[in-house]
């Protein structure tokens, strides 16, 4: 994949990356950015969420190897984590 495309790229995954693709501002957002990078770059020390977002993520693709299948049962886990980033954010 090019330097420019969506995927892992030194210490930025590919969440990053659709974050600064598309330029993306939203305070939850970028919120949950943070977490979803420790986790997915194995930097558990950047974030105290990320531990436990990666054993979830893990349990989840134990329980759902297909990877199309994972993806749809994980939605309503980040969606989840993103109301609770818009929470945070708001009492910032």
């Amino acid at each position: 994949m090019s330097r420019g495309g969506i995927g892992h790229h030194d210490d930025q995954c590919s969440f990053d990356a659709v974050i600064g693709k598309y330029q993306l501002t939203d305070k939850a957002l970028l919120r949950m950015a943070r977490i979803i990078n420790a986790a997915d770059t194995n930097q558990m020390n950047k974030d105290p969420l990320a531990a436990g977002l990666e054993a979830i993520a893990l349990g989840y693709s134990l329980r759902y190897p297909d990877d199309l299948e994972n993806l749809h049962h994980q939605f309503e886990l980040y969606d989840a984590l993103y109301a609770w980033c818009r929470l945070e954010a708001a009492k910032a």
